[in-house]
């Protein structure tokens, strides 16, 4: 089978579970080496005590491939870019990123706390934002880089869910600038 990620180096932020998942065993399968982030909080952001990130790298390992856990919030900018600079540091370059992290927090309007709101913007908008920001500067330096941003059609609005709603809207706009 042709490897076409062979020598590339991806993050894939989200990783521990579900389409993030799948993804970072994919780009393991095609050759990549994957820096797997998930910080093991629940579907609403609570914090659990489970560590999903461990059992991707574990699998793409079991399978031949190369892998590293990495625990952090996408949320927090100086958290994003030492995940970016540990990518570098163990792989080499970063030259692929695929923002996949996020959260819901499901209320109507009139019922949704400041938090709720908050926590999925910051996770959704200034996480693709930050993992963004940090990454293409390796990429730009070595002519090379490549960013796939996840939405969904949420952006054209969800009951119960104005913020990841917005969220979303705020992630195409974020990757057609």
């Amino acid at each position: 089978m042709v490897k076409y990620l062979e020598g590339k180096s991806a993050i894939v932020t989200g990783s521990g579970r579900g389409i993030g998942r799948e993804i970072a065993l994919l780009l393991a399968q095609q050759g990549a080496r994957v820096l797997v982030n998930d910080p093991g909080v629940g579907r609403g952001g609570e914090q659990t005590d489970e560590r999903p990130a461990d059992e991707v790298v574990a699998a793409i390992r079991n399978a031949g491939g190369i892998a590293i856990p990495n625990y952090d919030s996408v949320a927090d900018y100086k958290k994003s870019g030492a995940m970016v600079e540990q990518c570098v540091a163990e792989f080499g370059s970063i030259d692929l990123l695929v923002n996949v992290a996020g959260l819901l927090r499901e209320r109507m309007i009139w019922n949704m706390t400041e938090d709720d709101f908050d926590l999925v913007m910051s996770v959704h908008v200034k996480g693709h934002w930050n993992m963004s920001h940090h990454a293409i500067r390796h990429m730009r330096k070595n002519g090379y880089g490549r960013i796939v941003n996840f939405s969904s059609d949420a952006f054209k609005g969800a009951v119960g869910q104005c913020n990841y709603a917005a969220a979303k809207g705020a992630i195409v706009s974020l990757s057609r600038s």
